[in-house]
């Protein structure tokens, strides 16, 4: 029991300062870090020259690719504030409809998925809940509906980074991974529209007029995202899915406007946007879009090439350490940093204007930097020296064959502690896997398993601090008693998704290998 109490001191210490002590991500990482540390070489026996390099090849993953991704991502959106851009799209998101509900589905489900696709890490909560906010919704009802939102295309934020890195920890493919979690998040993911609608109208009634709609944005989200994850991977499902949902959106509208007076806005005068404007204003996401693909697989001349300008180095030095490769061009995030900077010279953006955002975007990601450090050398270190394996033993010995009717709920757990899907891929990633190998379990089931953490986490975010903290901030509502009404909201979504998230993946382990 000691060695299982040491193994799991990490994970208690962030459950107790994120959630108990309310500590800043940023400063509760660290400190787990250092206990990973201390029990790695006081009880499980890692010599300390192995435990630095796992602490180093901790950091360069963070730093490379996933910094890199969260860095280029968010400059693209503080770009795009400063250029005036996202007020366009703004505009043009709001001129669809007059009906309250309509612009909620579009803003929080279709632009707030496109955001959490191409950025991550709050965006698509704190830009579309204060953008609803703004319009009138209630303040409350609008960070609920982001929330509710952001489980569909959180395990694909940031260009698929949490799937990626998961992929690359477990050394198996990310489009099988991407794929399997598309089929976890398909049910829920068709109901999330549903669910928005009826939060934002505060009863059923408000459904009225509004199920085409809905069925066609939650529809068209789920079946571009597993089209995409089957034949492409993670990368793009996110950003395709949400382009896709805000076409059916849009399209449906046309076909069945909805009619109900006390749902209708009074707009005022609307400035115009020409195409050229509009053009403009959508230029940075669509040339990252388009490059992403022309550098993906399906364009295999280019791809290859610029994958081989790379290295590979043998960081950790311990059994089971294996070179870690740097892909110096062939990774998302240089293709965004590409991407952006080319939009700005097209929009006649002053290159002192650009470097000076980008400085700016450094400063504000401090934080984020310190956290992902953190977290990913921690669950480097508590793979490497067995901690994960201990914890995984012992679950799988407390729950035996029924342990993939908790897989989502231990991954819920890890996207409530450090509202990341990302980071909670990282820390329990290696646990689940492991736990799936002790139960015997094949290949695919431990892909399967693996899906099921990422989902679980995209769950577990509908009730983190730290998201709930992030909508409140964007609705300038901090310290007024916001907090708890939008927790017991989220709860309310949270227990029944993970109940069933639950049943999918024990049903359908037994349907693999």
């Amino acid at each position: 029991m000691t060695l299982l109490f040491f193994a799991v001191l990490p994970i208690l210490w962030l459950m107790v300062a994120l959630s108990g002590l309310k500590m800043a991500a940023w400063k509760a990482c660290p400190v787990a870090l250092i206990l990973s540390l201390f029990a790695s070489v006081a009880y499980f026996g890692l010599p300390a020259e192995y435990m630095a390099s796992a602490v180093v090849e901790g950091t360069a993953l963070a730093c490379w690719p996933i910094l890199l991704i969260i860095t280029a991502t968010i400059y693209t959106y503080h770009l795009s504030v400063h250029t005036g851009g996202m007020e366009i799209i703004k505009a043009m998101l709001t001129s669809v409809s007059a009906d309250l509900r309509v612009l909620i589905l579009l803003i929080a489900f279709g632009f707030g998925g496109f955001l959490e696709g191409m950025a991550g890490f709050g965006t698509a909560v704190a830009i579309p809940a204060s953008m609803l906010a703004g319009m009138g919704v209630n303040p409350v009802s609008a960070v609920g509906v982001c929330l509710a939102a952001n489980f569909v295309p959180s395990a694909y934020g940031s260009i698929g980074i949490p799937l990626v890195t998961t992929a690359g920890i477990m050394g198996t493919s990310s489009v099988q991974l991407a794929t399997y979690v598309a089929l976890q998040t398909a049910i829920l993911g068709l109901f999330c529209p549903f669910i928005m609608v009826v939060i934002a109208g505060g009863s059923f009634k408000a459904l009225r007029g509004m199920v085409p709609i809905c069925f066609a944005a939650g529809f068209a989200y789920v079946a571009a995202q597993l089209v995409v994850s089957y034949f492409l991977g993670p990368e793009l499902a996110g950003v395709t899915g949400a382009i896709c949902t805000m076409g059916a959106i849009i399209g449906t509208v046309r076909l069945f406007p909805p009619r109900e007076e006390e749902y209708t806005m009074e707009q005022g005068e609307r400035p115009q946007i020409d195409s050229r404007k509009a053009l403009m204003g959508w230029l940075p996401f669509l040339l990252i879009f388009v490059l992403l693909l022309l550098t993906s697989k399906l364009v295999p001349s280019v791809y290859d090439s610029i994958s081989q300008v790379r290295t590979s180095v043998l960081i950790y030095k311990g059994e089971g350490g294996t070179p870690y490769t740097f892909h110096w061009i062939a990774t998302p995030g240089m293709v965004i940093f590409f991407a952006t900077f080319l939009s700005g010279f097209i929009q006649k953006t002053p290159l002192s204007d650009m470097l000076k955002v980008l400085k700016s975007t450094f400063g504000s990601l401090r934080p984020t930097f310190i956290t992902i450090i953190s977290i990913i050398a921690t669950a480097k270190v508590m793979g490497y020296s067995g901690m994960t394996t201990t914890i995984a033993d012992h679950t799988v010995a407390a729950t035996g064959l029924m342990y993939p009717a908790i897989a989502a709920f231990i991954g819920s757990v890890g996207g409530f502690i450090t509202g990341s899907c990302t980071s909670t891929c990282i820390l329990l990633g290696k646990l689940q896997i492991d736990a799936a190998i002790a139960i015997g379990a094949g290949s695919n089931t431990q892909t399967w398993i693996a899906a099921a953490n990422a989902v679980g986490a995209c769950a577990g975010k509908l009730i983190a601090p730290q998201s709930i903290a992030i909508g409140v901030a964007a609705i300038g509502a901090a310290g007024k008693g916001s907090e708890s009404k939008i927790l017991s909201l989220s709860m309310k979504i949270y227990i029944p998704f993970t109940i069933v998230l639950g049943l999918l993946v024990y049903f359908g382990s037994g349907m693999l290998d």
